[in-house]
């Protein structure tokens, strides 16, 4: 990620360097400061620093003050759905999705999530056609949250390996919309481990404290949505296969 509009303000944090919880404490509480505009992105998306008890990090403010109305999403949910996916993924142990808040800022209430520093060297195409097992972790990801938009762009590498997911807004409809460029494992069983994460969401969105924060952030149609969708991916063992219904890649894939 890369502010279009002017330097960035603050130096990069990433959560390798900063515990979860202390982050999620900084982007909730601390003060807002916009430094410039990403204005190649869809929706508002503003480059931030935050600040509180002189600890201050990068990060990125999603207003649903800025968010663009779709045909397909209600108005005003994006943020709730990026804040949703960060809550998924946290349940699962993969940490994809970088820690994000929604909270009270300078254009109101919206989406804050700590930015990501990248590893730029890396050819996004090969990662997105590799075999990569933190990748595959991402494949299974959005079939859970029903991701209608997972471009390459949305990847971000790091230097030690991990890639984290961004861009979560249009997510966790009740329809079948996945739409992403990680199709490689289409049908190939489910690794042993992701059947194991699996089936603790399914017990957690169901009746734990998963369910409850999702309903939330999300309709009750979509949470019971996000509860079929797992089960079905325990039932049947695979990876799901493109839609014939939908578009299978987003536009454009990169």
């Amino acid at each position: 990620m890369s502010a279009s509009e002017s330097e960035p303000a603050v130096r990069p944090s990433s959560p390798s360097a900063m515990e979860a919880d202390g982050a999620l404490t900084l982007l909730r509480d601390g003060r807002l400061e916009v430094a410039g505009r990403l204005v190649e992105a869809t929706n508002m998306t503003l480059y931030c620093s935050v600040t509180l008890a002189g600890r201050t990090a990068a990060c990125v403010y999603k207003p649903v003050r800025g968010e663009r109305p779709l045909w397909d999403f209600p108005d005003g949910t994006l943020a709730a759905r990026e804040v949703a996916a960060f809550e998924v993924s946290q349940a699962t142990g993969w940490q994809i999705v970088p820690p994000t808040v929604y909270r009270d800022g300078p254009f109101g209430p919206g989406m804050c999530q700590l930015w990501i520093d990248t590893q730029r060297e890396i050819d996004l195409t090969r990662l997105i056609r590799s075999r990569n097992p933190v990748v595959r972790r991402m494949a299974v990801f959005d079939a859970v949250v029903n991701n209608a938009d997972r471009k390459g762009g949305h990847l971000l590498p790091l230097p030690t390996g991990h890639v984290y997911g961004v861009d979560h807004g249009v997510c966790f409809a009740v329809e079948d919309k996945l739409r992403t460029v990680l199709w490689q494992w289409r049908g190939k069983p489910l690794a042993r481990e992701a059947v194991a994460v699996l089936a603790k969401l399914e017990r957690d969105i169901e009746s734990g404290a998963l369910g409850r924060r999702l309903r939330e952030l999300l309709s009750l149609a979509e949470v019971e949505a996000t509860w079929h969708r797992v089960r079905r991916l325990i039932n049947t063992g695979v990876h799901p296969y493109p839609s014939e219904d939908w578009p299978a890649i987003p536009w454009p894939p990169i």
